[in-house]
């Protein structure tokens, strides 16, 4: 049984829900605006130039969820969803992962954005697993630190190569697909790389490793 692998933002997603739910709680007047919306976008940035501290991002990011209750956070995401997401959710990534349902791969997200934004949106997706950066949760409380490793460049893999060992599983046959050069590490450990309407850098380097280029827009 050969191991589908995705990123989510940019390459299933038809743009970044860490940043949109930015945007969004800016928007419902959740957070300041001028600041939040400065800082959101200066960690974007970073993020597409390969240069970004997972650290002080998610320090960052998971301040409004720890200000926030469960239940509230839930009806906040429950909207997200509707009015942001399922546009971001296109035919192609949809029949994408259909094709590979059908070959009864072992699919996962694997994703740095963490697991309260990602988990309903690969369920959307009827994608059964998930990695993501974690929020550590402290009395049933989302706290500012992250739990164990950040799933983010070199911790995508060693995040994965955990979870291979957990469930007795493999690389061999493997695909993974992405769109940025921060996933170059897994890129290179599986099988199948395949960019995703790469950024400049990836497609760059696409090019020259010759692996698959493709387009999931719509």
């Amino acid at each position: 049984m050969a191991l589908s692998l995705f990123d989510l933002d940019n390459t299933l997603l038809a743009g970044d829900s860490d940043y949109e739910w930015g945007r969004f709680l800016v928007k419902k007047g959740l957070v300041d605006e001028a600041s939040y919306e400065a800082e959101n976008n200066r960690f974007f940035d970073q993020y597409k130039q390969g240069t970004l501290d997972i650290y002080e991002f998610c320090a960052f990011s998971f301040q409004p969820l720890a200000e926030r209750n469960m239940e509230e956070l839930q009806q906040l995401h429950a909207e997200f969803m509707r009015d942001v997401i399922q546009p971001m959710i296109g035919g192609q990534a949809l029949a994408l992962v259909n094709k590979h349902k059908e070959h009864g791969d072992t699919m996962m997200v694997i994703t740095a954005t963490n697991s309260f934004i990602t988990g309903p949106i690969v369920r959307a997706f009827g994608i059964e697993h998930l990695l993501a950066t974690e929020p550590k949760i402290v009395n049933n409380r989302y706290t500012t630190e992250i739990d164990g490793i950040p799933c983010f460049h070199e911790g995508k893999v060693q995040r994965l190569e955990n979870w291979l060992a957990k469930n007795k599983m493999s690389l061999q046959g493997s695909c993974f697909y992405s769109d940025s050069i921060n996933d170059l590490p897994l890129l290179e450990k599986v099988d199948t790389p395949v960019a995703v309407d790469p950024d400049e850098k990836l497609a760059t380097l696409a090019r020259q490793k010759g692996w698959d280029c493709i387009s999931l827009r719509d």
